[in-house]
């Protein structure tokens, strides 16, 4: 199965410079420390963009889960479907590295946005 709506796939730019590439980010540093160390900065986060969603349009689905929450300033209950696609990821130091992206859809929305990223173990 492919992401649905994977063409729409969205990163915003917070959480690429604020999340994946910050090292002062409290759950984000570890993430930014593994993006930072094979090449990707803030000059060039639009390459870890591409990447992502290349990941994202191309790769098939490994996982989904779903989640109901309710949204406080509304008291509506919603329902947030995770998706999770392993791929690899060319980066500037000229390597390529497995990753899992864990993709996001609310109920309402129905547009895929990055919930986060990280480093899978080679052949994992």
């Amino acid at each position: 199965m492919k992401l649905p709506n994977r063409k729409d796939a969205t990163i915003s730019k917070i959480k690429l410079t604020g999340y994946l590439l910050s090292l002062t980010h409290k759950r984000g540093k570890s993430k930014a420390k593994f993006f930072i160390g094979i090449g990707f900065n803030e000059t060039n986060s639009n390459e870890l963009e591409t990447a992502l969603l290349r990941i994202a349009r191309l790769n098939e689905v490994k996982s989904t889960k779903n989640e109901v929450k309710k949204d406080m300033r509304t008291l509506e209950t919603i329902t947030i479907t995770k998706y999770e696609i392993d791929g690899k990821i060319e980066a500037p130091n000229g390597k390529s590295y497995m990753v899992r992206t864990v993709w996001a859809i609310v109920n309402k929305i129905k547009i895929p946005h990055l919930a986060t990223v990280y480093p899978r173990r080679q052949g994992v």
